[in-house]
C-alpha cells in the first residue's frame, strides 16, 4: 500500500480505480481527516482487507464497493490453469475480503454480486484471461449504481426537510461513506441544492469521532452552517428546541426495520423520542437483509479497546482497565418515523412496509 498527499477538495473522490483491468484501486485514508487528506492505493487484496479493517475506508456503500474492487486485485494475483480452478479463487478471495468486518451487510452484497458474477461468466466462457474484465465492470456498475441511489435517497429525504431546519446527524453517512452524495448528508445536499438553509447538529460520535473528523469535515467543504457538540449534549439541544428532525445512516437493517448503526446511534433514537422529534435512518435498499428477522440477530462487531483507553494515540484511562467497545447499537423500528430509501420512504416502519419497497 502507498499514499500521496493531495490538496484537500470537496471533488476528490472517496474511492476510485485507476487504469484497466490491472490497474488498482486509490482511496482517501479516513483515518487521517480532518487535518490531512491522504489517498492511498491498494494494489494487493490483503491492502484492500486492511483497509476496511482499520476504518480507512468506512461506510457500509463505501465498504461494499471497496471490497468489489478488492476482488479485482485478488484476481490480478491468481494464477490458474482452467476456470474451475478461477472460480474456486474467486471464492476464497470473496471469501477472504468478508471476515474484515461483520455488520455491514453491503460488504457481503457487493461480494455477493461479484461471486454471481464470475461463476455466471464461467459458465459461459473459456479464456481466463477475460474474467478481470467482467468483474471490474461489474464493481463499477455497483459504483454507479451507488452514485444514482444516494442522489435519489436525497431527492426523497430534502423534501421531509424545510427552510430553517436543525438537524442532528451521528457518525458519517456522507460522500466519504459511499459513491458520492452519501445517505443521510445526502438529503442535506440536497436541501442545500435546493436552496434551503439548513443548520446540521454534528455529533462528535465517540469514540472514534466520526462525526468531528468527517461529517463536520464534508459540512464545511459545502459551505453548510453546522454546530458540532459532545455526544453527551444532544438532549439538551433537544430541550431547547434547536432540533427538529435527526437522521442517520445505517449499516444493516433487519426484516423488521431494527436499524444497525454506530454505537450511540440508538441513544439519540430515544432522545428524539422523548422530546417527540422525528427520527430517520437514510439508507440503500442494498442495506436491508430480509434474512435477519429483527435487531437481535444482527452481529455486532467488538473493536480494540485500545480506541478507547488510547484514543489517538495518548492514554485516557489506567492500565489494565476492563473495557467494552461495541462498534454498533441496534435502534428498535418503534423509534423510526420513517426510513428513506432510493425507492421512496419506507413510513411506518414494519415487515410487511419494509418488504413492498426491498422485495417488491
Amino acid at each position: 500500500m502507498s499514499e500521496n498527499e493531495t490538496a484537500i477538495t470537496n471533488r476528490t473522490e472517496t474511492l476510485h480505480w485507476v487504469g484497466n483491468a490491472d490497474g488498482y484501486l486509490k482511496m482517501i485514508d479516513q483515518t487521517l481527516l480532518p487535518t490531512k487528506l491522504v489517498e492511498i492505493e491498494c494494489r494487493d487484496v490483503a491492502s484492500v482487507w486492511e483497509a476496511i479493517k482499520s476504518l480507512r475506508v468506512r461506510g457500509a456503500p463505501a465498504i461494499g464497493i471497496a471490497a468489489a474492487y478488492g476482488v479485482v486485485i485478488g484476481i490480478q494475483e491468481t494464477v490458474a490453469k482452467d476456470n474451475r480452478q478461477l472460480l474456486e479463487q474467486v471464492d476464497k478471495i470473496t471469501a477472504y475480503l468478508a471476515t474484515s468486518r461483520p455488520t455491514a451487510v453491503n460488504l457481503f452484497w457487493a461480494l455477493d454480486q461479484i461471486r454471481e458474477q464470475a461463476h455466471q461468466w464461467g459458465a459461459e466462457n473459456e479464456e481466463c484471461s477475460s474474467l478481470r474484465e467482467a468483474l471490474l465492470t461489474e464493481a463499477k456498475n455497483i459504483h454507479d449504481e451507488d452514485r444514482q441511489i444516494c442522489r435519489a435517497i436525497g431527492r426523497h429525504g430534502a423534501a421531509l426537510f424545510s427552510n430553517g431546519t436543525g438537524i442532528l446527524t451521528h457518525c458519517n453517512a456522507g460522500g466519504l461513506a459511499t459513491a458520492e452524495y452519501g445517505t443521510a448528508l445526502s438529503t442535506i445536499f440536497t436541501a442545500q441544492d435546493q436552496g434551503k438553509s439548513i443548520h446540521v447538529f454534528v455529533d462528535e460520535t465517540r469514540p472514534l469521532l466520526q462525526g468531528s473528523r468527517l461529517t463536520a469535515w464534508e459540512l464545511s467543504q459545502r459551505g453548510i452552517a453546522f454546530t458540532l457538540i459532545c455526544d453527551s449534549m444532544a438532549a439538551q439541544v433537544m430541550r431547547e428546541g434547536r432540533i427538529q428532525a435527526v437522521i442517520t445512516g445505517a449499516d444493516r437493517i433487519a426484516a423488521n426495520g431494527d436499524s444497525a448503526n454506530k454505537i450511540g446511534t440508538y441513544s439519540v433514537a430515544v432522545l428524539a423520542a422523548a422530546h417527540d422529534i422525528p427520527f430517520y435512518v437514510a439508507a440503500p435498499t442494498s442495506t436491508f437483509d430480509l434474512t435477519t428477522a429483527t435487531g437481535d440477530e444482527i452481529p455486532i462487531e467488538q473493536r480494540s479497546s485500545q480506541e478507547i483507553t488510547h484514543g489517538f494515540g495518548r492514554q485516557t484511562a489506567p492500565d489494565g482497565v476492563d473495557v467494552y467497545n461495541p462498534a454498533f447499537d441496534v435502534t428498535p423500528a418503534s423509534y423510526i418515523k420513517a426510513i428513506i430509501t432510493e425507492h421512496g420512504l419506507i413510513e411506518p416502519v414494519t415487515t410487511k412496509s419494509i418488504r413492498e419497497i426491498v422485495a417488491g
